[in-house]
């Protein structure tokens, strides 16, 4: 790949086609696959993503909201799109996208089969999303009579699958949850595909389920992290390629001499003779200020620079005292090797924060 001349987010879709095939490997032949296309595709572009998924045949995608499953239907996606967190006010819109609703409460699924009944909708797909510990959206086990009364009723929608979301399924100290809140969604499909008289498609495991808990992946799985270059371990990340680098540029060097400071607020004074590069981004690029004050680091040739200083808006400036490079110099915030795992977890965050974070206006270049 040719140096960058500017800030850019690279995205390799060779890397992404190696972690959806790695975690195809872990599936039964007929489990089917969602694949989490939500937040820009974890800061890296929906729209592109989402073309290349479906060109190697994903089943499903999932986004959190209806206007992230219109801009994939504007620009030409036909695979099935989940919302995860719709909102009614959006209900008109998502009908006639063809977009399927997460029904999470029974105040949505209300609202949702009022529309889809005066939108004149005839077994329109839902996904009953249930509550198993998580206890952040979902209907609870203790619903499931009144789910049904309104199923019965309801002739404008159709029950296309049960899900639920594990809690913790990265935490081996947290097994004996995990594997309640399984045996709690195997009752709940149970009951729920008594009323209905067939089972809808089922599933719960998110990444780190469909890797530690192969016998919970039912007939479909969802995985966002992994399809990114992250398996929330050290095992599962040695066989996924991170599909995103961020590279930037040295604008700028400057020689500090000893108790001159340096950006905002003066927040570092050098204590001896000091080189600095400054680069050309900054916390509206994704680099929070809490990277700042030598907590956060980039890769110049190889060699690991220190943010000192405040972060800025735009700028970012780095100890290159003891490095060679110029002006114009490649730099690599994270990438393949120097990992946005590991650059977050120095001010104890993780992946997905950093990458999410990862702002709009950085260009977007695509290889294949």
């Amino acid at each position: 790949m040719p140096k960058a001349e500017e800030t850019i987010l690279e995205i390799d879709l060779k890397a992404l086609k190696h972690n959806f095939e790695f975690v195809k490997s872990k599936l039964k032949s007929d489990t089917k696959f969602l694949a989490v296309v939500k937040a820009f595709a974890y800061g890296s572009d929906a729209v592109e993503i989402a073309k290349y998924l479906e060109s190697l045949g994903v089943d499903y995608f999932a986004v959190a909201y209806t206007d992230e499953g219109v801009a994939l239907r504007e620009a030409g996606i036909q695979t099935p799109i989940l919302v995860l967190h719709p909102q009614p006010k959006n209900f008109k819109t998502l009908i006639k996208r063809r977009l399927e609703p997460s029904i999470y409460s029974l105040r949505v699924m209300e609202n949702f089969i009022a529309i889809a009944k005066e939108n004149k909708q005839k077994d329109y797909p839902i996904h009953l999303k249930f509550n198993t510990g998580l206890n952040r959206l979902g209907l609870n086990e203790t619903e499931i009579n009144s789910v049904s009364t309104q199923l019965i009723l309801a002739e404008s929608i159709k029950v296309e699958s049960l899900f639920s979301h594990l809690a913790a399924s990265e935490d081996e100290n947290e097994r004996a949850f995990t594997l309640n809140q399984i045996k709690q969604f195997k009752t709940i499909a149970k009951k729920m595909s008594n009323i209905l008289g067939y089972e809808p498609v089922l599933h719960q495991s998110n990444t780190s389920g469909i890797f530690n808990y192969p016998d919970a992946h039912f007939n479909m799985v969802r995985s966002g992290i992994a399809l990114y270059g992250f398996g929330n371990d050290a095992k599962f990340n040695r066989s996924l390629k991170p599909i995103a680098t961020l590279k930037t540029i040295i604008s700028q060097i400057h020689t500090l001499k000893k108790g001159d400071s340096l950006g905002y607020n003066r927040a570092f004074i050098a204590t001896n003779l000091t080189k600095t590069a400054t680069l050309p981004i900054g916390h509206a690029d994704g680099i929070s200020r809490q990277y700042g004050n030598k907590k956060g680091f980039v890769f110049i040739n190889g060699k690991k620079a220190h943010i000192i200083g405040n972060v800025c808006m735009d700028m970012i400036m780095v100890d290159i005292t003891n490095i060679s490079c110029q002006e114009g110099d490649e730099v690599i915030v994270f990438g393949p090797h120097h990992t946005a795992e590991n650059l977050a977890s120095s001010i104890h965050s993780i992946s997905y924060e950093l990458l999410t974070n990862t702002s709009q206006r950085i260009k977007r270049v695509f290889y294949r």
